[in-house]
């Protein structure tokens, strides 16, 4: 990616993440248990994907499950899975016909056959599909991510594959998750935090952050729409001054 395309300060993201938070609350203020949070958050889960499609965002990756939600109530941590493994065998069919490739993301060693097997089959299913990437983070961690990059480094020198001194930014970011998709450009969270929570610490290092109080059931076109044209107005400068973004994007125009 050259200079002058990654720093036009008008385009639209190629890929956007977003944390989904606030399921649980949105349930409660209904006088409904939480789990039922879980389920609606699905409806803004299939918003989000059909927004990214007619913009023509090319990745979307979504905070499903992290690494610490299994701290949680063990019957509400039960319930995730059991709707995760639902939503993929009722979903999948839907992302196909739409041409959007599904991804899980995350250490899968944690989850059931029978759920590893799920993802397997609708992975292999949706492989081949071009409109859209949807990054599924599940027992995701961003310490994870890096730790795992940094094993298959070591792996790679004690190999004799990999020298000390070739591992740098480049050969390091080629070992975390989604290193062949487009660098994260918009970083999303709903309901209220103002934290990212140990989610794509690798990959955020030059993406726009934009939190909304919005919980993630109410999150609609309207309100992706309104972190998108933030992004847009942003004036991204990669280390660079205002001034030498101005000149790259004119350079860009001519």
């Amino acid at each position: 990616m050259t200079a002058e395309s990654q720093l036009k300060p008008h385009s639209l993201p190629q890929h956007v993440a977003i944390i989904m938070d606030g399921n649980g609350r949105w349930a409660q203020r209904q006088g409904k248990p939480r789990v039922w949070g879980h389920k609606k958050g699905v409806e803004a889960v299939r918003r989000s994907v059909s927004f990214c499609r007619e913009l023509g965002i090319k990745s979307l990756t979504l905070f499903a499950f992290s690494s610490e939600n299994w701290r949680r109530p063990e019957d509400e941590v039960s319930t995730l899975m059991q709707l995760f493994l639902m939503v993929l065998q009722s979903e999948v069919k839907t992302l196909h016909k739409h041409n959007v490739r599904l991804k899980i993301v995350g250490d899968l060693s944690a989850f059931s056959d029978k759920l590893r097997a799920s993802i397997d089959k609708a992975e292999q299913l949706t492989a081949a599909n071009t409109a859209l990437t949807l990054n599924i983070a599940a027992n995701y961690g961003g310490r994870w991510d890096m730790v795992n990059a940094a094993r298959a480094l070591a792996t790679q020198v004690q190999q004799g594959t990999l020298a000390v001194d070739q591992i740098n930014e480049q050969t390091f970011a080629q070992q975390v998750q989604m290193h062949e998709q487009p660098e994260l450009d918009l970083l999303i969270r709903t309901g209220g935090d103002l934290r990212i929570s140990n989610f794509l610490l690798w990959q955020a290092a030059y993406a726009e952050f934009w939190f909304t109080e919005t919980l993630w059931p109410d999150f609609d076109q309207q309100v992706f729409s309104e972190a998108i044209a933030a992004f847009v107005n942003r004036e991204r400068r990669f280390g660079c001054t205002g001034e030498q973004i101005r000149q790259l994007a004119m350079l860009g125009k001519g």
